[in-house]
């Protein structure tokens, strides 16, 4: 974050920092299974599930548009916003209706609930979590888009019961591309000079 050079930046520079809350949470939540602490279990599950089901699909698409200088780029990417806020707030209604249980199952954490309209959200929650990234001028921005997506095919593929605690710890793993974007000082330069440059 302290390597970002504007205001606008701070959302995207901010990801692994709250991947690393969030892992935390999850790390609280193992820690529940060994010493039976049900009250924690609970506010950490809701906690770690407001993350991966509300936050991700709201935050990561406004975190890209903040970044974009191109009109076009920004009207697609605002439209995953747009997507993703739905499916967000959907999925927060029914975190509080419905809410999810956390458990330990063969050395993964599963967390189970219901799944209404399960293409229609998944598909939002995609395209906003992954797509808008698709869709930046910032060539890292992209690669991490691109990297998310290829990371929700293989952990969906091996590991389906578990895929939301496996495919968050891969996401978080994967935002050290965000810091690739503050970093290659070469490409960096070219985009603060001209950023409107590299989205032809």
């Amino acid at each position: 974050m302290k390597k970002s050079g504007h205001r606008s930046e701070l959302a995207f520079a901010a990801i692994p920092l709250l991947f690393g809350v969030q892992q935390i949470l999850e790390g609280v939540l193992w820690l529940t299974f060994r010493f039976d602490a049900a009250l924690v279990n609970v506010a950490a599950t809701f906690a770690y599930s407001f993350f991966s089901h509300v936050l991700w699909p709201i935050y990561v698409p406004f975190a890209a548009l903040l970044l974009e200088p191109v009109r076009w780029r920004r009207q697609v990417i605002l439209f995953t916003l747009v997507a993703g806020a739905a499916a967000g707030l959907y999925l927060l209604v029914n975190l509080v209706r419905i809410p999810i249980v956390a458990r330990a199952v063969d050395g993964h954490i599963e967390y189970a609930s219901p799944h209404f309209y399960i293409l229609a959200v998944m598909g939002s929650y995609l395209g906003a979590t992954c797509v808008s990234m698709l869709f930046s001028s910032h060539r890292y921005v992209r690669l991490f888009g691109l990297a998310a997506l290829l990371s929700f095919i293989g952990v969906y593929a091996a590991y389906t019961k578990w895929f939301i605690s496996v495919w968050c710890f891969f996401a978080a793993v994967l935002s050290v591309i965000v810091l690739l974007h503050f970093t290659d000082r070469t490409f960096r330069t070219k985009e603060l000079v001209n950023p409107r440059a590299i989205a032809t």
